[in-house]
């Protein structure tokens, strides 16, 4: 790739846009002047012109083509989760020896002591900033800089250690996961990592482009991160493992509710590439949409014909995407009523139709596609992108076609997209788990207080839209001790920490299973299975259950399960 063709990647003027090609070279020409990317043998981005995104984009080349945008989720842990019981017995004194963990996020705080080893020595083997331009970008990315472990030793040596490696976490929520998973013991400020022998890899995501955001109207000033870059880190992460030679626990503190909530789309389906192999696990946030209000789900009575949707849009609210997934093989349109009394008749189905409606007493915008059969799922989206909505209440008809019992769900945008103004008055808050925890092998981890054992008001809800268990099991997540960017702490709360200390909880098996040759083949997928055989259940609830999964996780139990002969006590 030339150096002009490089530009493109981070250039404001290029849209990145998928395409899944599956060795099928002819599909990489589908997007006039673009230049090809190729992530892996499955996916590849094209690099086009911003101009192609259009308001017809999604009826010209489907809604597959665009990378979904994601943001953060999080706002007595140790001892909940049994990782200090097991620690008594000195056969398994486990605390991460030899096993990496990979942090996808915001960056780190290198300079903070807690990511330190006793003699001074960094813990991270190496940061990918995909926010800082060079020439030694890893692998064949072709963006953002590599720093080695012994730079940023070199930097923490010097009195200006940025000037050496001048990467840093400008927002704080990448440094609390990693301080969650892997910061040294502080007594004095009741704070430890699960594993404060294990070592980091760290990706920075560089924020999604202006472009994208400007599209699917997210505002400009939050954190947001696109799917192909998210990709790319993990590509990172799994190579650089590989080259260390070392076992890999992934953290993945990031969640949209964009797509389809199940299993499929390219991040879902590289999350459970790598929770597959062997020497590997992820775990993943599930969200934190679970009081939101920001999911609708309905089934169409066939004699009635029509369900009635009311949105309430908050005061200054600048403009949103939303998405109806429609329940095949059931075909779905829509009609709208704006809270002035403006009424747009019905839309009639259309295999790919796209239509902008303007108002003549309003300000509004909104610009409507239909895709009848949605690429990765065969099922039908609807998606209305808003543009200077009125407040007050939208009322929307949803009619479904066809002999069968229709269904549908609609998503508004996840938390920091969309104001909290803003929700369906009939919402539902179960279907809420955001991507990638829909994907197949992954851990997806819901969030509970470890002090009360209440499970957190917002953690989003089970089970995926076609009735996959998840979340699987729930971890301390609630008025968490975490590390700030000062060098102190504080609380925090969320699913992101929740999966950031099971990425703990799987590294501790992880050095069981590899480093110690218990098991030299683990993955995510047998992990999870001892993690739910082991976990804490109510005997008042039935599991599984979309709150809860199967239940909190509990490794000293999961350890007993598994060692018949393993003192209980």
């Amino acid at each position: 790739m030339t150096v002009e063709e490089q530009y493109r990647i981070t250039s404001e003027d290029y849209i990145d846009l998928f395409i899944e090609y599956n060795r099928n070279e002819y599909l990489l020409n589908r997007f006039p002047d673009s230049i090809i990317h190729t992530i892996n043998p499955r996916y590849a981005v094209a690099y086009a012109p911003a101009s192609i995104l259009v308001p017809d984009f999604i009826s010209r080349y489907g809604y597959s083509s665009l990378p979904h945008c994601y943001g953060l989720t999080s706002e007595k842990s140790l001892e909940a989760s049994g990782v200090y019981k097991l620690r008594r017995f000195p056969a398994f004194r486990l605390r991460g020896s030899g096993v990496l963990a990979g942090i996808i996020d915001t960056g780190i705080d290198y300079t903070n002591p807690i990511f330190r080893r006793e003699d001074g020595t960094s813990k991270i083997a190496s940061i990918w900033d995909q926010t800082i331009a060079s020439a030694v970008s890893p692998l064949n990315t072709f963006y953002g800089t590599e720093y080695t472990n012994e730079q940023i030793n070199k930097a923490l040596a010097s009195s200006n250690p940025l000037a050496v490696v001048p990467s840093t976490d400008e927002n704080g929520h990448g440094t609390m996961l990693a301080g969650t998973i892997v910061g040294k013991e502080m007594p004095e400020s009741d704070f430890s990592g699960v594993v404060p022998d294990a070592d980091l890899i760290v990706v920075k995501l560089k924020q999604a482009k202006q472009v994208l955001m400007e599209y699917y109207e997210i505002p400009l000033d939050v954190p947001c991160y696109q799917e192909n870059d998210i990709i790319w880190a993990l590509t990172y992460i799994l190579e650089t493992a590989r080259i260390l030679g070392r076992p890999c626990s992934v953290c993945i503190g990031l969640g949209s509710s964009q797509g389809s909530h199940d299993s499929r789309g390219p991040l879902n389906k590289m999350s459970s590439f790598i929770g597959d192999s062997p020497g590997t696990t992820v775990c993943i946030s599930a969200g934190n949409e679970g009081n939101s209000r920001r999911h609708f789900f309905s089934l169409v009575d066939p004699s009635i014909g029509y369900s009635t949707v009311d949105l309430t849009v908050g005061e200054n609210e600048p403009g949103f995407t939303m998405e109806l997934w429609g329940t095949a093989p059931n075909t779905y349109s829509i009609d709208i009523l704006s809270p002035t009394g403006e009424y747009i008749p019905r839309i009639p189905e259309s295999i790919r139709f796209n239509q902008q409606i303007r108002f003549i007493f309003e300000n509004t915008t909104i610009y409507l596609n239909y895709q009848l059969v949605e690429t990765h799922t065969g099922e039908q989206i609807i998606i209305l992108r808003f543009q200077n909505p009125t407040p007050g209440t939208w009322k929307f008809q949803v009619y479904s076609k066809g002999d069968l019992t229709g269904s549908f769900h609609i998503w508004l945008p996840m938390n920091g997209f969309l104001s909290k103004d803003t929700y369906f008055v009939k919402s539902n808050p179960y279907t809420t788990i955001t991507s990638p925890g829909n994907a197949l092998s992954p851990i997806t981890l819901t969030a509970y207080d470890s002090v009360n054992n209440v499970l957190l008001a917002q953690a989003s809800k089970g089970y995926t839209r076609t009735d996959i268990v998840k979340p699987e099991l729930a971890a301390p997540g609630g008025n968490v001790v975490v590390p700030t960017l000062d060098h102190g702490f504080t609380t925090a709360s969320g699913t992101g920490l929740a999966a950031a200390h099971a990425t703990g909880i799987t590294a501790i098996f992880l050095e069981w299973g590899i480093i110690q040759n218990n098991h030299p083949e683990i993955s995510s997928t047998e992990i999870k299975k001892y993690l739910i055989r082991g976990a804490k259940r109510n005997g008042l609830l039935e599991y599984p259950n979309p709150d809860w999964g199967y239940g909190i996780i509990d490794l000293y139990n999961s350890f007993n399960i598994l060692r018949g002969d393993f003192p209980n006590r």
